[in-house]
């Protein structure tokens, strides 16, 4: 693979953030991806070294803090929940399937959603790292923006019968309004006991002065490389799109509680900042 042409610029820093932070911050670990840098194959090196050289810049420890925050809330939710079935919708680098051991307590089955060129370049990836899954994810094709996520992930083999958990992280901000709430009106038909996480970036309101200078500093940049935010809510705009699209229970979760508290007795650069809050919801 000599090119990431066909692999989001949000993925592949994604994936070096979880990297990075292996190599880079402070015990305790917010999270823990053996994988993340081997996926990245011979961008790795190249992705990690801005975090080895420039890991204390507030864009970048930013942006640590707030992957590796997500990911820990939603893989903890996931365990408790027990459920089977696992979608990921924008999927990107995520190596959930791939950490999953076979003689896991709560053996799932993991599906994937993404763009068809992202999951191309994912199978190349893994295969070219050596990566001989316990369980490979099932991949699920489809653009939100103007597919059916059910549609895409029955196709795919998925279970409209049984509860699952769904994560959309790094994604909403991506969606126009429209989609985001034709996608929670689509998750709302799931059976009772499915749960949905997402993460949203927050109206320039609510933001601290960390936020907003880091959606200052990157709004450009990711505009730049063709994946321009679209999207920024209130909590209480999205409550209203879920609940009334048939989930019982909502939470917002900003970053500084999403994780335990002792996580952020710290001596490296991560910290919490008002940019960005995840959303639990139950049917």
């Amino acid at each position: 693979m000599n090119s990431s042409s066909e692999i989001s610029r949000t993925a592949l820093t994604s994936a070096a953030a979880r990297a990075a932070h292996l190599l880079v911050d402070h015990e305790p670990l917010i999270f823990t991806d053996t994988l993340a840098q081997a996926l990245l194959g011979e961008r790795a090196d190249e992705l990690i070294d801005y975090h080895r050289k420039f890991g204390d810049h507030p864009v970048l420890a930013g942006a640590r803090t707030e992957v590796l925050c997500r990911s820990r809330f939603t893989e903890g939710l996931l365990a408790e929940s027990g459920l089977a079935q696992y979608v990921i919708v924008g999927a990107g680098l995520d190596t959930f399937a791939l950490r999953m051991h076979r003689d896991a307590d709560a053996p799932r089955t993991v599906y994937e959603v993404d763009r068809p060129a992202s999951q191309e370049w994912k199978r190349h990836a893994i295969e070219a790292a050596g990566i001989v899954p316990h369980s490979a994810p099932t991949f699920a094709p489809a653009d939100l923006e103007h597919d059916s996520l059910l549609d895409a992930l029955v196709a795919a083999g998925f279970d409209l019968a049984r509860p699952s958990f769904v994560s959309l992280l790094g994604v909403s901000m991506y969606l126009t309004g429209s989609a985001l709430a034709r996608v929670a009106a689509e998750l709302g038909t799931l059976p009772t006991g499915s749960q949905v996480v997402l993460d949203y970036m927050l109206v320039p309101s609510l933001r601290d002065e960390a936020g907003q200078a880091y959606a200052e500093a990157v709004g450009a940049a990711v505009a730049e490389d063709g994946e321009p935010w679209l999207s920024f809510y209130a909590p209480e705009d999205l409550t209203s799109i879920v609940v009334g699209d048939g989930f019982t229970t909502v939470r917002h979760v900003p970053y500084e509680s999403s994780i335990d508290p002792s996580l952020w007795h710290r001596t490296d650069a991560l910290a919490p900042m008002r940019l960005s809050a995840l959303l639990h919801a139950t049917r």
